[in-house]
């Protein structure tokens, strides 16, 4: 059955939808030799190019539906390469012989916590999308007092400079002295809005850390620049929230259950007790 290219292009992991999208408007998409537009369709017999090279569409059940769960540490940037030669969060993930992660949304390189990738292009644009409105949730620690009636108007909605913005919910994470941590979820990431949220109200964020997208949380023993790989349940429960259907790869997920479970540049659990408390 044919399908519009660029959902062809995210199903096999070669780019979110979005990506896809912009690829086929730099016509550096082509079908049996013809550039082509969006909208057009194609099967996975046809003889897809993308920037003249031949791209296979097959299905690949070892890679379609892959999530990793990554700890992003602060001064790691989210692009896949950086002309100032800073770290990204591509430098330490496991390698693929065919497709490539593409990550789900952005964290400012001031910004840690949790960054999820897969190599599910329609997974990952649903994800993202405003119109799924998946909630996440920080770790903040703010500089100043906070009052009340300062938190009642994050609630509310503040006008930032590109509309409204406020936060679902404000809780207290404790703290001492003048830095006191809080947690708050909202249901979108526009860039930095959890930080301009908070200098509206003329107090300044001194960490930042995001511990849950959707579903699923950063989880203990992970320590910065490690990932977790998800699995079934918790991929489908990522699926479910963006009203997507439920995969089942039983195989291939009792394959992976075998080998470690956490990835990275240590394999030790983190010792220190995190910054957040655990959800009850």
């Amino acid at each position: 059955m044919a399908e519009r290219i660029q959902k062809l292009l995210a199903s096999a992991g070669l780019a979110s939808r979005r990506e896809a999208e912009r690829m086929i408007e730099a016509k550096r998409v082509s079908v049996n030799g013809n550039i082509v537009k969006l909208g057009d369709k194609a099967e996975l017999t046809d003889i897809i190019r993308l920037d003249g090279k031949v791209i296979k569409l097959h299905y690949r059940p070892e890679s379609k539906h892959r999530v990793l769960a990554y700890y992003k540490p602060e001064g790691q940037i989210c692009s896949r390469s950086d002309p100032e030669g800073r770290p990204t969060i591509f430098d330490k993930l496991p390698r693929m012989q065919s497709g490539r992660w593409i990550a789900v949304g952005r964290l400012d390189i001031n910004t840690s916590g949790l960054i999820l990738l897969t190599t599910d292009g329609d997974l990952a644009n649903r994800l993202m999308h405003p119109s799924s409105e998946v909630e996440r949730e920080y770790a903040v620690r703010v500089l100043g007092e906070v009052t009340e009636s300062m938190k009642k108007r994050l609630r509310k909605g503040v006008e930032l400079e590109d509309g409204m913005a406020s936060f679902n919910s404000i809780s207290d994470a404790g703290g001492q002295g003048a830095n006191h941590w809080y947690h708050v979820t909202l249901n979108e990431g526009r860039n930095r809005e959890v930080r301009r949220l908070w200098e509206s109200q003329e107090v300044r964020v001194s960490r930042l850390q995001r511990i849950r997208y959707g579903p699923i949380t950063l989880k203990r023993g992970i320590r910065a620049g490690e990932w977790d790989e998800l699995m079934r349940t918790d991929i489908n429960a990522l699926r479910k929230a963006v009203d997507l259907p439920p995969v089942d790869d039983s195989a291939e997920q009792k394959k992976r259950a075998k080998q470690i479970k956490f990835g990275g540049p240590s394999k030790k659990p983190q010792s220190n007790r995190s910054p957040y408390k655990k959800r009850k």
